[in-house]
């Protein structure tokens, strides 16, 4: 399931498909992902005493931090969440709890490990998918069930039908047989894909906002507690042939795993190989505290046993942290990393200051990566039959003005680009719909006549650009 055979050149490779530049950071966190893969080859004893070495992201906005570490658990499949450190509040205060990130962690584990499992038993779920959709659309002869009269029968048929809906008896004449299995059939090779039909499916669960927090910080989750003693619901869609045979796939394979199984397998995997991404370290260090406002450092000391490793109840089971790999981030701009408790900087070992960007990053970032802005557009505006070039010249002075708008207002990084080429494109995507089979290329003349003036004026490029 998981690719962590991958050496740090490839991981580099990968990274560099999406990310402009940041060698430095990525060579860290290659190296730091193999390290994990490693560990995994050692023995049971040796395993134990090899901790992860955490790493330090410190650069601006925009720079490419969060996106080195989303794309990296990409890149291996691991147990991935990115949490904002600010959104924290020390024990005994209102707010998330710092145990939530590895709660969070676990249930990003559980959907990696469920996926996978649901693939293995995919060809079986089809088939009795496609059993139920046949029974839809060729109905059998609905039989009258007896009602009994003994009172305690009546209540223990009604408790269990609240448990689990008993499938209506019907009956089947040899019509409604050959006609089922010729459905069937026809179901089997995608013949009646686009035809509509009306299934009952399992409500979907939906998640709850916690309302106790200490509920939350025990692992106990009120609303799933609450839902096993209520009736399953029985929602009715209408959908098409191959929709439904999708929601009832997803139906008979949670049938078909052992959910006990997934929840130890995701206790295992999020031990030995989740990623927490901590972004807006910075901001709680004591230099970046207002007044008023509650104890930085007090989450700082929140955070670190988790860090240091220590043992977290989910509702699944307890997990411990010591293996995790942490990802901290920040722009240290008004503080700096020794700003941080000393318990803590100590747990981040390895350093890795990302560079600001350049006018010629800023060209690279537009045209370069698999989901570069430039080939975004373009793709956004080839729906509506309207085809887009760009100019050499033109993604240029596009890269030219993102950099002077950093440089004169607030550096933001890449993000300017988004707001620079929303912008510059506004006329021509409210313009798209109404042209037919339009060919338009973006010029450097283009982009000086819709931007030029608003990056001049310092003013109206920090309400605009």
């Amino acid at each position: 399931m998981m690719n962590q055979n991958i050496s740090p050149k490839e991981i580099v490779t990968e990274l560099d498909q999406y990310i402009v530049g940041q060698q430095a950071a990525k060579k860290s966190v290659a190296v730091a992902l193999r390290n994990r893969y490693r560990r995994l080859q050692l023995d049971e004893k040796m395993q134990q005493e090899v901790t992860p070495k955490n790493i330090l992201m410190i650069g601006q906005t925009g720079v490419g931090k969060t996106e080195i570490a989303r794309r990296l658990a990409k890149i291996v499949q691991a147990p991935f969440v990115k949490v904002e450190a600010t959104k924290f509040t020390e024990v005994g205060y209102v707010g998330r709890d710092v145990e939530s990130m590895v709660r969070d962690l676990v249930e990003n584990a559980i959907q990696i490990v469920q996926k996978e499992q649901y693939t293995r038993v995919r060809i079986q779920a089809e088939k009795k998918a496609n059993r139920r959709l046949a029974k839809v659309l060729v109905p059998g002869i609905k039989k009258e069930q007896k009602q009994s009269t003994n009172p305690y029968e009546q209540m223990m048929s009604m408790f269990n039908t609240m448990q689990q809906p008993e499938e209506p008896k019907e009956e089947l004449t040899d019509e409604i047989r050959v006609n089922r299995q010729s459905i069937f059939d026809q179901l089997e090779r995608g013949a009646l894909d686009s035809r509509e039909v009306t299934i009952e499916i399992d409500e979907p669960k939906t998640q709850a906002p916690m309302m106790n927090n200490g509920l939350e910080q025990m692992g106990i989750d009120l609303n799933e507690t609450l839902g096993a003693l209520k009736p399953r619901k029985k929602v009715e869609r209408t959908v098409t042939v191959k929709e439904a045979r999708e929601l009832l796939i997803q139906e008979e394979s949670s049938k078909l795993v052992n959910d006990a199984d997934i929840n130890s397998e995701a206790l295992r995997l999020a031990e030995s190989s989740g990623i927490i991404f901590i972004d807006e370290i910075d901001k709680v260090t004591s230099k970046s505290q207002q007044s008023g406002e509650v104890s930085r450092e007090g989450v700082q000391r929140d955070i670190l046993p988790i860090v240091e490793g220590s043992q977290v109840n989910t509702k699944y089971g307890a997990l411990q942290t010591d293996h995790i790999l942490f990802i901290a981030s920040g722009a240290f701009h008004l503080s700096k990393p020794s700003d941080l408790i000393p318990e803590l900087q100590g747990r981040f070992p390895i350093r890795v200051e990302l560079d600001d960007l350049t006018a010629e990053d800023f060209v690279k970032i537009l045209k370069e990566p698999n989901n570069a802005l430039v080939k975004q557009y373009v793709a956004l505006l080839g729906t509506e039959n309207v085809q887009v070039t760009f100019t050499l010249e033109a993604i240029e002075r596009i890269a030219a003005i993102a950099f002077q708008v950093n440089r004169d207002t607030d550096n933001i990084g890449a993000r300017r680009l988004h707001t620079i080429l929303e912008k510059l494109l506004e006329d021509l995507l409210f313009e798209a719909s109404d042209m037919q089979m339009a060919e338009i290329t973006i010029t450097e003349a283009y982009v000086d006549e819709k931007l030029a003036d608003i990056a001049k004026d310092e003013d109206l490029s920090r309400y605009i650009l």
